[in-house]
């Protein structure tokens, strides 16, 4: 770059680094808050390090996810409600761990946007670092990219990337069998899957997202941007009080879709959960039939676990115990596909 007066800058063509330092030095105490044994650094630096043995593994397997939010960002973008999306954000990732029966250790995003608003961004990533540290999972480092010319002004884009461990052995699913039960953990609504049909939805409703809720308190964006439920520290408990043969994240793709990761043939009774009021409203706007809703959103049940019959009780009460809203909607059978009854199917 020229030294001289008239030279330009950096700056001059869209990208301020005294505004991304300005980011890093805001978020560095969000992050401290998300701490664990294991951290081996602040951030800054051009790596982020983690020790294995100080958290406490002797013969540890890793497991890594990626994912991002999807297009529930544009509602965050236009409302310009974007503190909670970095939950969002988390739990894509470390619910997918938990299902591989890893313990989260460590959390990395990406960040990247048209023109940096330091304020916006660092609402965002304190978010990213509320999922983190309610998930156990330390926020070790990240990137914040700049790009003029790529989004327009005021849009941007996220990713996360998650690690976590388990100890050689412990890798789910493991010993599914026919018989098993599959307890279904509720969800929190839409969660972060299947948003470019809610927005169609709304835009045929002709409702704003200003506009009060048709199905429930507040405002429709605020309520269409409640964050993905973090089901990793009931999971844990779970699978360490043994009998946990699966979990299964429902995300895109739904039940149909999801179930089959994990196990081979399942029926689903749909009359055992109601489905939560967001659910039942976008079915009514749109006219959709139950088998497309089944297949794009979570229709109220965020996670499943297969479990041995044996042992169903007890783990649906210790879930409980933990703040789950628990239901038995079905078994894990000798077939193969998931098979649907009840609810109209």
């Amino acid at each position: 770059m020229s030294t001289k007066e008239t030279g330009i800058t950096y700056a001059d063509a869209g990208v301020d680094i005294d505004a991304g330092n300005a980011l890093v030095e805001r978020i560095k105490p969000a992050a401290r808050r998300t701490e664990r044994p294991g951290v081996m650094a602040e951030l800054g630096g051009f790596g982020a390090l983690f020790d294995l043995k100080a958290a406490g593994y002797d013969d540890p397997i890793l497991v890594a996810a990626t994912d991002g939010v999807g297009t529930k960002l544009r509602i965050a973008i236009d409302t310009g409600n974007v503190d909670t999306i970095g939950i969002d954000l988390v739990a894509m990732c470390v619910n997918d761990l938990v299902c591989q029966g890893a313990e989260p250790l460590f959390f990395l995003d990406y960040f990247a946007t048209g023109k940096l608003d330091t304020d916006s961004a660092a609402r965002i990533v304190e978010g990213i670092a509320e999922g983190c540290l309610h998930s156990g999972c330390a926020l070790i480092g990240g990137e914040t990219a700049e790009m003029p010319g790529i989004y327009k002004a005021g849009d941007f884009d996220l990713a996360g990337f998650a690690v976590g461990a388990m100890e050689r052995g412990g890798a789910l699913p493991a010993e599914v069998g026919p018989g098993d039960i599959l307890l279904g953990l509720a969800s929190d609504g839409v969660h972060s899957n299947g948003y470019s049909l809610v927005r169609k939805l709304v835009e045929v409703s002709g409702l704003g997202w200003d506009d009060p809720c048709p199905f429930g308190d507040g405002t429709l964006g605020a309520a269409l941007l409640t964050p993905t439920r973090l089901y990793v520290k009931p999971a844990l408990a779970a699978i360490r009080a043994g009998g946990v043969h699966a979990l299964a994240h429902i995300t895109g793709g739904g039940l149909t879709e999801n179930l089959p990761r994990v196990v081979d043939g399942a029926v689903v009774d749909l009359d055992s959960w109601e489905m939560p009021p967001v659910f039942r409203w976008m079915q009514e706007v749109g006219g959709i039939e139950t088998e497309e809703m089944l297949k794009t959103f979570n229709c109220g049940i965020g996670m499943v676990i297969a479990v041995a019959e044996e042992r169903a009780g007890i783990i649906a009460g210790l879930l409980r115990a933990e703040g789950e809203t628990v239901h038995a909607i079905g078994r894990v059978t000798a077939g193969s596909g998931v098979a649907f009854t009840g609810g109209g199917v």
